[in-house]
């Protein structure tokens, strides 16, 4: 076995492939760019070796500086993770001619799967079902809206190198198609610097299913099952289960048969992922094949035991692998959330900066289930502009998808981040949506359920008398810490604080006793008591303790005269009052927000690359104002309305903050 590998990413991933590494006993070897000096991933591994500036293309792009470090190193093999070089044939290339083993496919596998156009191609050569298309490569914007025009609206536009969400447009008309090409084509030369694109139809209420393949170097292949990745937004996943909700087994047999009667076609020989768009018939057509590891990797891993990693591994090494087609069993559920830094109130937009908080769930079992945290972040981190957002995979793996489901919003619940803002309220809130519990999925179910954007929901029924229980327990903590306060005047009884609390969720008031019964609170609100056990001890970002012997996790942070609250997706500042402070708080005025109709924020921290209007022109709603690229996304911001530009206050080049004023309006 390698004794020596290099993983030439960073992140999450590198973190995942070196976990591995030193299970079995090979040691690793972590680049790093200027941004990613102090990172996790080069904390863990063995040794480091620094690349380049922080820019990819000045890095973890750099062909020649991996192969340069494996040289200073003596890594013996290189494992690329996902994104930056793992599916460029050219990589592999340059390894392989230098003596080092890539642990991946072969470069002609690469090169007859990892490029989009010509993965369809092979896959109609292979009698595999194909979404109808133009294969070819389109040159200019005219030429895209007469392919799409022949084609049928809606089509998608995508970079053949693509991946990840990037360089990928829905169009429904000539002029979005127009629009859509040149967006596209610019983040493809920016992500993966090849700015080639093509267009297909885009398949109407579709869901998105995908078979996990191995192979190794001695034509053995086989499939492990499949994978649900249908809630996405902007064409980038956000949560993904093992196995699908709308597969029977026949189907997922069918499916997993095409899969390797393509990979083998190609003389695939590791792990990789073939693609599919399926409709609510279970009719099924294919995608594309990603010739690396996936990003939800980890659910395929948690219901079948393979570690895909250490297949991978083995595999390059040259080794048969150890399992066959009848070897593969599906045990249970496993659901993945994407923790991202984004602001899912501000339409997903990117979030950069310092983790002050970053507390995950504990890894391990949660009574039925087992939770596992992928990360490659740490409480004081810095979350760069210049890569990816992710900042975690949260798994939960159960015997059935309800339990699974389950154990993923408690584990979501117990999840503490501060400093950026990230889309963990809407992850929560997406775990208590009833059409996602029933697994009745489509790739539009975010554009669907969310039209008008995403709103911190809250409190309702059930959850609110829950949070409201759980204010009243951590005042009542509160109280009792004031009870033990030193230097206290001495003959004097000790207070008897009030046992009747009102507490403010929202519009929403509750009034609640509290009776003390050794470690145990019974908290009796209206009809209903609730016996509440907690260790809880104030200043703790997350309350976890029982209610009613039902555990619970919920966000906690401290504000003027109670706590905000975050519990199974709902988010409420509760104020917690005694009957006469109540009556007080109820006659103060309330604070209104400044009024910033008439200027254009910057919605994320990011760099102008464009500004579209001038000084005194008249803008209709819907026209592009300016685009602002933070995270590899190119974001264009339109006019709301009808507007006449007064001031410009950026320029292209401009570095803004977040709700930095970039024009204002007349």
């Amino acid at each position: 076995m390698f004794t020596k590998i290099l993983i030439a990413n960073r992140g999450e991933i590198a973190c995942r492939v070196i976990k591995t590494a030193r299970r079995m006993g090979i040691q690793t070897v972590a680049v790093y760019s200027d941004a990613d000096r102090d990172a996790l991933h080069v904390e863990m591994a063995d040794e480091a070796v620094h690349i380049g500036a922080a820019p990819a293309a000045d890095s973890y792009l750099q062909i020649e500086k991996i192969v340069a470090a494996c040289k200073q190193t003596g890594a013996q093999a290189v494992h690329p993770g996902y994104g930056f070089l793992s599916e460029r044939e050219a990589f592999a290339q340059a390894l392989k001619d230098n003596g080092i083993v890539f642990i991946g496919p072969n470069p002609g596998a690469i090169a007859a799967m990892g490029d989009k156009i010509e993965s369809k191609k092979a896959a109609a050569a292979a009698k595999v079902s194909t979404v109808p298309g133009y294969l070819g490569v389109i040159e200019n914007p005219e030429h895209a809206v007469t392919i799409a025009d022949e084609i049928g609206y809606p089509v998608m536009i995508k970079a053949s190198a693509g991946g990840g969400g990037k360089g990928m447009r829905i169009a429904h008309s000539a002029g979005e198609v127009a629009e859509g090409f040149a967006r596209a084509k610019s983040e493809a030369a920016s992500s993966f610097g090849d700015d080639r694109v093509f267009v297909e139809k885009f398949i109407v209420d579709p869901r998105h299913v995908e078979i996990q393949v191995l192979g190794d170097k001695h034509g053995n292949v086989i499939y492990l099952g499949e994978r649900e990745c249908s809630i996405q937004r902007r064409n980038q996943k956000v949560v993904e289960e093992a196995p699908s909700p709308l597969l029977d087994e026949a189907t997922r047999r069918k499916m997993g048969e095409q899969a390797v009667a393509l990979a083998k076609a190609v003389n695939y020989d590791s792990a990789g992922t073939v693609e599919f768009v399926a409709g609510q018939d279970k009719s099924f057509y294919f995608l594309e094949m990603n010739t690396r590891l996936q990003v939800e990797h980890p659910v395929t891993e948690m219901v079948t035991g393979v570690d895909l990693v250490e297949q991978m591994i083995r595999v390059a090494y040259g080794e048969k692998l150890a399992i066959g087609q009848e070897d593969v069993k599906l045990n249970g559920w496993a659901v993945e959330s994407r923790v991202y830094a984004e602001d899912p109130t501000r339409n997903f937009l990117p979030s950069t900066g310092r983790l002050v908080t970053y507390r995950p769930p504990s890894e391990g079992p949660d009574g039925e289930a087992v939770v596992r945290n992928d990360t490659g972040v740490f409480e004081g981190g810095e979350i760069s502009i210049y890569y990816d957002p992710m900042i975690a995979k949260l798994v939960t793996h159960a015997p059935t998808r309800e339990a699974a489901v389950k154990a993923q919003a408690r584990a979501l619940d117990a999840f503490a981040i501060d400093g950026i803002r990230h889309n963990i309220p809407f992850v929560s809130a997406l775990m208590q949506h009833p059409r996602w519990i029933a697994g009745n999925l489509s790739t539009g179910f975010i554009a669907e359920e969310f039209p008008e954007g995403f709103a911190l929901p809250e409190p309702k029924g059930e959850i609110a008398l829950r949070m409201a229980a759980i204010a009243i327990a951590c005042d009542h903590k509160l109280n009792q810490r004031k009870r033990h306060v030193s230097a206290q005047m001495e003959g004097w009884r000790t207070v008897e604080f009030e046992r009747t609390r009102v507490v403010t969720l929202g519009k929403t008031s509750f009034e609640g006793q509290v009776t003390e019964q050794g470690d145990m609170l019974t908290i009796r609100i209206g009809e209903r008591s609730i016996a509440v056990s907690t260790g809880w001890r104030p200043g703790e970002p997350v309350w976890q303790g029982t209610l009613d012997g039902v555990k619970v996790a919920a966000q906690v942070r401290a504000i003027l005269n109670g706590v905000a609250l975050g519990h199974a997706g709902a988010y409420a500042d509760a104020r917690v009052f005694t009957p006469r402070e109540a009556e007080l708080a109820a006659l103060m005025p309330e604070k209104v927000a400044a009024d910033t109709g008439k200027f254009l924020l910057c919605p994320m921290p990011g760099l102008v690359k464009a500004v579209s209007v001038k000084v005194g022109q008249e803008v209709k709603a819907g026209e592009a104002l300016c685009m602002v690229e933070a995270m590899k996304m190119e974001n264009v911001l339109r006019a709301e309305r009808d507007v006449t530009i007064a001031k410009i206050l950026a320029k292209e080049g401009d570095s803004l903050a977040v709700d930095a004023v970039i024009m204002e309006f007349a």
